[in-house]
């Protein structure tokens, strides 16, 4: 079962949305500066992990610096005592942001 959560960063005033697997560990992240809603970061572990197996060291370097990268450790599960909060959204808020975030990011230049 996928698990959708946000969290603020308030020290780099970052939002960050992720996809959970039933571990914890994020399947897919988008993160979205603050002050001006820019998209940041938009990655998918399924093609870190393709990159990477690939063995094609520069193919992942060009994924990373276009979609950035997904968190490499478990999160926690929403409404946990931990700081930053994470708060629980709904699938449909998680793609719909997905698919604006992947659109920015590969509109621009590599």
């Amino acid at each position: 079962m996928l698990t959708y959560v946000r969290w603020y960063h308030l020290d780099e005033d970052r939002w960050n949305y992720d996809e959970l697997d039933a571990d914890g560990w994020a399947v897919r992240h988008v993160e979205m500066r603050g002050a001006d809603g820019a998209i940041l970061a938009a990655a998918s572990l399924a093609e870190v992990l393709a990159a990477r197996d690939a063995g094609d060291t520069r193919a992942l370097g060009r994924y990373e610096r276009r979609y950035g990268i997904v968190p490499e450790a478990p999160l926690p599960q929403p409404g946990r005592d931990v700081e930053p909060a994470m708060e629980e959204i709904s699938a449909e808020e998680f793609e719909k942001l997905w698919q604006v975030a992947r659109r920015d990011l590969v509109g621009r230049l590599p």
